[in-house]
């Protein structure tokens, strides 16, 4: 496994089986070790992209604007180990589920917004964020993607999971992939890219930086 995993991330032994972990209140019921509660990538599109080494210069403490936040699953285990955590989902109710996942959570703000809708909420975003995770199931994740870029600093990175078939169903999804990144590169530099089939089919991750 790397050692590249961020501060407050860690690989521990729960029930007999080498987990990622983060310490933090649980929230769906995960196995524990203590006050370390597993991170399954196979319900985290973040957690795959750390199991499989990409370099997302996550650290620790950085503060984050996550996108398509949905009931809590993954941002909260952000939370657990970044600074300031900015949650956007538009759905209402896993939106109650996120916002009693951020009861245990004071750095975690989950906001009832709609990503495709920055405007909404740059009034409670701070500017420069070190960190824009997107991971929103709909058609043009790509210019949500460059939408939200006026939040990141200058060195920040975007860490993005493209659904292919929530781009078009009827497509290989090598060439949505192909038309995600050649949209993307308005507005980012791609960095690295890995399918993230080993954990959740058809769906691709990125990691790019503002030009």
């Amino acid at each position: 496994m790397s050692d590249a995993l961020p501060a407050g991330v860690e690989h521990r032994e729960i029930d007999g089986t080498e987990r990622l972990a983060t310490r933090g209140e649980p929230v769906y019921g995960e196995p524990r070790d203590g006050e370390w509660r597993a991170w399954n990538p196979n319900r985290s599109k973040l957690g795959a992209m750390l199991e499989l080494e990409m370099d997302t210069s996550l650290a620790g403490e950085e503060t984050v604007l996550y996108l398509g936040a949905a009931s809590g699953t993954t941002v909260s285990h952000v939370a657990d180990f970044s600074g300031p955590t900015y949650a956007v989902e538009f759905a209402p109710r896993p939106a109650r589920d996120l916002l009693e996942a951020a009861e245990s959570r004071p750095r975690l703000f989950p906001l009832l917004a709609d990503a495709r809708k920055p405007e909404t909420y740059a009034h409670v975003v701070e500017s420069n964020v070190d960190m824009l995770v997107q991971d929103v199931a709909t058609r043009g994740q790509a210019r949500v993607a460059c939408e939200n870029a006026r939040f990141l600093a200058d060195d920040g990175r975007l860490l993005l999971a493209v659904k292919a078939r929530s781009e078009d169903v009827t497509r290989e999804p090598s060439d949505v992939f192909a038309d995600v990144r050649e949209e993307l590169e308005s507005a980012y530099d791609v960095l690295e890219t890995r399918r993230l089939d080993d954990y959740h089919t058809d769906h691709l991750g990125i990691v790019a930086r503002p030009r």
